[in-house]
């Protein structure tokens, strides 16, 4: 999840990744030809041709196919298919989104939460179920994306992408073998102040709980502490706690090492070749990303009909290749090149994601409010003990001023008397 890239940033280099990561042109053959559509029943989307209406959309910032690179601009082929305007709209984190909706004041059609929080708003009655009649394109999503913890019968949600986490590292700078790296690389003393970490803490929280051997979704009071004590170990090696920084930081090589979302670890590579990724041998996160409708929305067929449209095996093409996150829709896969698909980046084998990654499910309130708690605390605590030498360092100045002071005046007085 994970995953909002930083505007400036991407605007340069999405307009090289994709034609070299998707595209694959070697030298003197010509260009691809830009991306043209086909969907699978036009008829279906002429049902509110000449109504006028529109949709609002809020999704995660340079997370959408707008054109760049030759591929679809998603937006504007659904208008231009359906009629229907798009007003679309981006935050920046889950919570950001959670906390939009649930202030009211706001009316969103489609919204994209993360796995965690679709199942925290199922709880609390912010979502429409799906009338999945009006989704046939349903049909295109993996199997094993269905029936996820954080909506087990799909009534909810249908898949938009899906990433894992991993570790974002300076290869030369780091000669261990890319499939011994764990999690505790993150620990070794020898990375002092190169070391970057999430500044979120459901991230951070799930890493110190995996080196720990718990599990990612633990509500356990002594492991929650047991896990802000682990980070408490590492705050004294970390250069920054960063998000969104982490690009300019790892390309300029301000750090080597930082924990950070598969699909933006493509993004990063296609431009510094100084860059690798290693998914830790001991687990991981993965995340998946789902469309759904909240209460809130007024446009629900056309919103239905949305969702369907971006499961066009050519919608969700264009998607994952601009925006680097993996696909869960088995059509639009089909049509990668093998090396993105057998990447061991964007693809891991069925095996791993069985035996080594857990799916974020929605903790309770006392859990995640346990949780902010410790980070929090561990965060103050880091700033304080940074800070904590300011004020003997005042004193000492002061009392070297004072000093000096004296000793001019003790000078001046000896020379005033002889």
């Amino acid at each position: 999840m994970k995953k909002l890239l930083s505007l400036i940033f991407a605007a340069a280099v999405m307009l090289s990744a994709s034609a070299c990561r998707y595209q694959h042109l070697n030298d003197g053959e010509e260009e691809t030809e830009p991306q043209t559509l086909t969907v699978s029943d036009s008829a279906y989307y002429e049902r509110f041709k000449n109504d006028g209406i529109s949709i609002n959309v809020y999704n995660w910032g340079e997370y959408i196919s707008d054109g760049s690179d030759g591929l679809l601009d998603v937006n504007s082929e659904f208008t231009a298919l359906t009629g229907i305007q798009v007003n679309y709209s981006t935050y920046a984190t889950n919570e950001e989104l959670y906390a939009k909706l649930k202030g009211g004041g706001s009316s969103y059609d489609i919204i994209i939460p993360s796995d965690y929080m679709i199942a925290r708003m199922i709880k609390e009655d912010m979502l429409l179920k799906l009338d999945y009649s009006n989704i046939p394109n349903f049909a295109n999503i993996m199997d094993k994306f269905k029936g996820q913890l954080y909506d087990p019968a799909d009534e909810y949600s249908v898949p938009y992408t899906w990433g894992t986490v991993g570790i974002i590292y300076d290869n030369t700078a780091i000669d261990i073998p890319k499939e011994e790296i764990d999690w505790d690389i993150l620990w070794d003393e020898k990375y002092r102040d190169s070391i970057l970490m999430f500044d979120n803490p459901r991230d951070s929280f799930a890493i110190a709980e995996t080196l720990l051997g718990y599990s990612m979704n633990t509500e356990d009071s002594v492991e929650l502490k047991t896990a802000a004590e682990k980070l408490k170990e590492q705050k004294s090696l970390v250069q920054s706690y960063v998000m969104d920084e982490i690009f300019d930081k790892m390309g300029a090589g301000e750090a080597v090492l930082a924990p950070y979302y598969a699909g933006d670890a493509v993004t990063l590579m296609s431009e510094y070749d100084h860059l690798s990724f290693a998914v830790p041998k001991s687990g991981t996160n993965l995340f998946i990303d789902a469309m759904c409708i909240p209460k809130s929305a007024s446009q629900k067929e056309a919103a239905e009909m949305y969702i369907n449209f971006m499961c066009e095996p050519d919608i969700a093409y264009a998607t994952t290749s601009y925006i680097g996150y993996s696909t869960p829709n088995a059509a639009a896969f089909e049509m990668l090149d093998d090396e993105v698909k057998n990447d061991g980046i964007s693809y891991l084998n069925d095996e791993y994601i069985k035996e080594h990654t857990t799916v974020f499910a929605n903790l309770s309130d006392s859990a995640n409010q346990e949780m902010q708690r410790l980070w929090t605390d561990m965060k103050s605590t880091q700033e304080n003990e940074k800070n904590k030498w300011l004020v003997p360092a005042f004193l000492l100045f002061c009392i070297a001023l004072s000093i000096g002071i004296i000793i001019r005046r003790y000078m001046k007085n000896k020379k005033d008397i002889f």
